[in-house]
């Protein structure tokens, strides 16, 4: 594959872009060489500057679920855009998209749409606070909700791969009510607790996609619920990235819980830039204009959002592609693990439905310190190759790659091909 127009293209956006990128990740700065250009995608494929066409496992991380441009949510798209693009009042979209997501959730009686995950848990943080009175939450290392002062510490995803503890000019004030816990370990937000009586809730990814993929175990999800209701504090679930990608609701009901407040994003938008929290009523009535705590955005409920919302989530029903994603998600697994069994690679594979990532380390990785002791060098070399074989990943050990229901048999047969040679050239290394 040649990459020249991405190469020019990067040293042209150098002048007028930070990094010539718009996100920190897709700088490629852990993977080494200049990052691609994306021109188009179709389905389960996307195709760079020069051409290269790519089985898609990035998916725009995550909301991709169908597959890019799929014709029912560009119907949607195409007939709300002959109605305008913003109208700073409300439209009748937001209605609809409102019911199907609390219909989805279990708990959640009212949705407040925004403008992205970022703005979504920024906002569910100061709801917790506001209906508590308390100002403390404790997040967990390694889990990332988004680039707010407040959570900004012992983030994972893109401060893992740059390897940066925090963030310049983020002021210690900002964090002065962050507690950290260790994920997976239910003792460590005891601690915290017992240290501190104005603590308003916890913060979680369900499933944490932002240090790799890594899983509850042993109901510890289930257990800190139940310790939180003892305790009069809040749990609030970070969907942004699991919600609707492992059932049609969150992953939280798959796990035995329900949050008290979910953050979602992604799917929910179909692609296009949109967030959302929600609750049960009383806990809703605090966000204004019916209570206290002030939230407001020019352009939340877009009216082009939510139409691709609501087209993806439909037709996201009416496929129900999950079986199909435990499916493909166990045959890419076997894949990964029986390759690097061949060419005698320590490989561990973390799955969860449509979400998975290999680490190429010998330890079970449950938690962020695990995840870093995963060979990022290897990675590396295994990224390119896989690039060069026709599979887009997300350029960083600490990215969970991405399902959708556009994947062919003919694309785990171009995954497979790419496995074994990328395998073959780490195991020179």
């Amino acid at each position: 594959m040649k990459f020249k127009k991405s190469q020019k293209l990067y040293k042209k956006g150098l002048q007028h872009l930070v990094g010539a990128v718009n996100s920190p990740v897709r700088a490629f700065s852990s993977v080494g060489g200049n990052p691609l250009f994306i021109k188009k995608a179709k389905g389960s494929k996307i195709t760079d500057a020069d051409g290269n066409e790519y089985v898609d496992l990035v998916l725009s991380y995550g909301p991709m679920i169908l597959g890019h441009r799929h014709k029912k949510v560009q119907k949607g798209v195409d007939k709300a855009l002959k109605n305008g693009y913003s109208f700073g009042a409300s439209t009748e979209a937001e209605l609809k998209l409102a019911r199907i997501v609390c219909g989805a959730f279990p708990g959640m009686d009212k949705v407040r749409f925004v403008n992205s995950g970022t703005e979504a848990v920024l906002s569910a943080v100061r709801l917790a606070r506001a209906f508590t009175g308390k100002d403390k939450i404790i997040k967990f290392s390694g889990c990332y909700h988004g680039h707010q002062d407040s959570l900004l510490v012992a983030a994972g995803s893109g401060l893992a791969t740059l390897s940066m503890p925090g963030s310049k000019g983020v002021p210690e004030g900002a964090v002065k009510n962050t507690l950290i816990a260790e994920y997976n370990n239910l003792a460590s937000v005891k601690a915290h607790f017992e240290k501190h009586e104005d603590i308003a809730g916890v913060i979680i990814e369900p499933i944490c996609g932002n240090m790799g993929v890594a899983i509850p175990q042993n109901g510890f999800l289930v257990e800190l619920k139940k310790y939180l209701e003892s305790k009069n504090a809040l749990l609030i679930a970070d969907e942004v990235m699991t919600g609707f990608r492992s059932k049609f609701g969150g992953a939280q009901e798959l796990l035995g819980i329900t949050a008290d407040i979910t953050c979602l994003g992604k799917v929910i938008g179909g692609g296009f830039p949109v967030g959302a929290y929600g609750a049960r009523e009383e806990i809703m009535q605090e966000v204004a204009p019916l209570g206290g705590m002030y939230q407001a955005g020019t352009l939340s409920g877009n009216p082009i959002a939510m139409a691709g919302g609501i087209a993806t989530l439909i037709e996201l029903k009416k496929q129900n592609p999950y079986k199909k994603f435990e499916e493909v998600g166990s045959i890419l697994e076997v894949i990964l693990l029986e390759t690097a069994k061949k060419y005698h690679v320590d490989l561990v594979v973390n799955r969860f439905g449509s979400m998975l990532n290999p680490f190429f380390t010998n330890l079970k990785v449950t938690n962020f310190e695990q995840a870093q002791t995963s060979n990022t060098d290897k990675f590396a070399v295994f990224f390119w190759e896989m690039i060069k074989n026709g599979v887009f990943l997300p350029p960083s050990q600490f990215e969970a790659w991405f399902l959708s229901s556009a994947l062919k048999d003919k694309d785990i047969k171009i995954i497979a091909n790419a496995v074994d040679k990328a395998m073959q050239a780490v195991s020179k290394m």
